[in-house]
């Protein structure tokens, strides 16, 4: 057990946040970061643990083009802004974790500099990948590299140099020695050479006690990234997508399908990072058709395996629409005093920070086995189950209200952490009514301490509910939990009576499409394949674990980044 395995996230992008320019002059130092200080009792009055932050140190835009890694960027303040912001969240009891941007740096970095002022004779040429002297980019420089996402801006670094490998992993020594901080975010760790993360985590393992490894991992096979010797962790981006879909499309069934093809990958041990939404994804209460499904969403953030990261502002459920050419709209400026009531007259807010305090008092949602008991397309259950006590999970996306009867444990008696609402265990079992597009966690009433105060049902504003044509019922899916001794009879719940919305039936899966085939040049390095040869490279190796899903099918075809298909490709046991 370490720190991050009970961590409940809150994500900060603090140049958005703080409202900082699109473009830093280098000039003076502007204290921006003094203005979060605010939000860190914010964010632990919402259940929130640790902090995700970044990026943060020098850079030319929007942080991702790195000047210099050990100096704070001077549009948010000083390196003692940042000591004292760390230390104010350790403070309060939040961890603090960076953003490690070191796959790419900006062109102001020093080794870029040298390079272009002293050319063949810098001492920094191998610093970047594929210099070649006899080319050039699209700043005119005289010569080219390669550069990361197709652009100049970012010059990707040679992660095999040892000399890049050594100044890294003093980065990290400094961020620790100087900040304090507990972890690092690796930004892009799909693309990283997996011997260069070898290097960080075992700097890692050095630095402090429980220093934590995450990597944004988009595609491919998690535990490739995430194990002993290379990350802790890596972010969920298959649940992201079935958490949204999953609520638009009335498909339970892609996110159980989702939750048993990720568990089959990583195991039942490893916490991935888990998230709904993002600094590079539109906000969740913007990618959901119907509003009132964000409290399904969250209850099954709260709940599923992982690590749940809140996004900063999705707690009040603002909007962001991903526009082209630019994510500002999803890394706004806030003011802390138009939210610092929110708990109290916001209902998405009063949602997030019930199910915080729940997570963190309740050790069965960050440790206990994951169980599926009853599954159709408009509703779901499960359980997680610790020392043979079962806390249940119970979410509804259709409009009208359903009862599930579940098999429950050894418990006597059940109590809704989010209604009060109190059920007696008969045979083994409970009867539950789930109102249309809520959700609800069911705590052994044994396991409810004094620190969980159950609220009211929050209602979210809902969308206009779409037309669908009516079809059969979908057979149920059910898992036993061992039936235990009856107790006393079921008490009834009163729920208010709600319009039955027939919703229609959605396949599980979908099979993979024919289309013209590729054909694999198999002598080939993965490096000197195209980017359609390793697409289909991956497509056959799914093929021999099992069927190839149109999800699947369109993870890998919209992969089109070159170095990331090879690390996938080599993902592959």
């Amino acid at each position: 057990m370490a720190w991050y395995d009970e961590a409940v996230f809150y994500h900060i992008y603090p140049l958005g946040l703080t409202g900082a320019p699109k473009q830093n002059s280098y000039g003076e130092p502007v204290h921006r970061l003094n203005t979060l200080l605010p939000w860190i009792s914010h964010i632990k009055e919402i259940g929130c643990n640790a902090i995700y932050i970044g990026p943060l140190f020098e850079s030319v835009g929007h942080g991702y083009e790195t000047t210099d890694y050990k100096k704070l960027d001077s549009r948010l303040g000083t390196n003692e802004d940042l000591t004292n912001f760390v230390a104010e969240c350790h403070k309060q009891g939040i961890r603090v974790i960076f953003d490690g941007v070191f796959n790419h740096t900006g062109r102001d970095f020093f080794a870029f500099q040298d390079i272009k002022h002293n050319r063949e004779n810098s001492q920094y040429k191998d610093w970047y990948c594929n210099v070649n002297f006899w080319g050039n980019n699209s700043y005119n420089d005289g010569f080219s590299y390669e550069n990361w996402g197709g652009y100049d801006l970012l010059a990707k670094l040679n992660q095999h140099n040892p000399a890049v490998k050594d100044y890294i992993c003093d980065v990290i020594r400094f961020w620790v020695s100087e900040f304090g901080v507990d972890g690092i975010r690796l930004d892009a760790a799909d693309v990283m050479d997996f011997e260069y993360m070898k290097a960080l985590r075992r700097v890692a393992n050095e630095v402090k006690q429980d220093f934590w490894l995450m990597g944004e991992v988009i595609h491919g096979n998690y535990s490739r990234w995430a194990n002993g010797d290379t990350l802790h962790s890596v972010t969920n981006y298959m649940l992201h997508k079935a958490l949204y879909s999953g609520h638009n499309d009335h498909n339970y069934f892609e996110v159980a399908h989702t939750i048993t093809y990720v568990q089959g990958m990583v195991g039942s041990k490893l916490n991935l990072y888990s998230f709904v939404d993002n600094h590079d994804v539109e906000r969740i209460y913007t990618k959901l058709s119907n509003k009132a499904h964000f409290v399904p969403v969250h209850v099954m953030l709260y709940t599923l395996p992982g690590i749940p990261s809140l996004y900063y502002g999705s707690e009040f459920g603002i909007e962001g629409r991903k526009e082209r050419h630019s994510d500002d709209s999803l890394r706004p400026a806030l003011n802390y005093e138009d939210y610092k009531d929110a708990v109290k007259t916001n209902e998405c807010t009063k949602l997030i920070a019930a199910l915080g305090k729940i997570r963190q008092n309740t050790p069965a949602l960050m440790y206990g086995e994951y169980k599926e008991l009853l599954l159709q397309t408009t509703h779901f259950a499960y359980a997680r189950v610790l020392d043979g006590k079962a806390v249940i999970t119970t979410v509804n996306n259709a409009d009208n209200e359903v009862s599930m009867n579940l098999a429950a444990g050894n418990s006597a008696e059940y109590v809704g952490a989010l209604t009060g609402q109190k059920i007696s265990v008969n045979g083994g079992r409970i009867q539950v009514t789930v109102p249309g597009n809520f959700g609800e966690i069911w705590i052994p009433a044994e396991m409810i301490g004094k620190s969980i105060a159950p609220i009211k049902t929050v209602e979210i504003k809902k969308a206009p509910a779409p037309k669908v044509e009516p079809k059969a019922a979908e057979p149920v899916k059910v898992v036993e939990i061992p039936k235990q001794e009856e107790t006393k009879p079921v008490e009834t719940v009163k729920t208010v009576e709600q319009p039955k919305v027939e919703v229609s039936k959605k396949e599980e899966t979908k099979v993979e499409t024919k289309t013209e085939k590729v054909v694999v040049d198999w002598n080939k390095s993965y490096e000197d394949m195209t980017i359609e040869e390793l697409q289909e490279v991956i497509l056959e190796k799914m093929r021999k674990n099992g069927p190839v899903t149109d999800y699947m099918l369109g993870t890998v075809r919209e992969n089109t980044h070159h170095g990331s298909l090879v690390n996938w490709a080599r993902s592959f046991m």
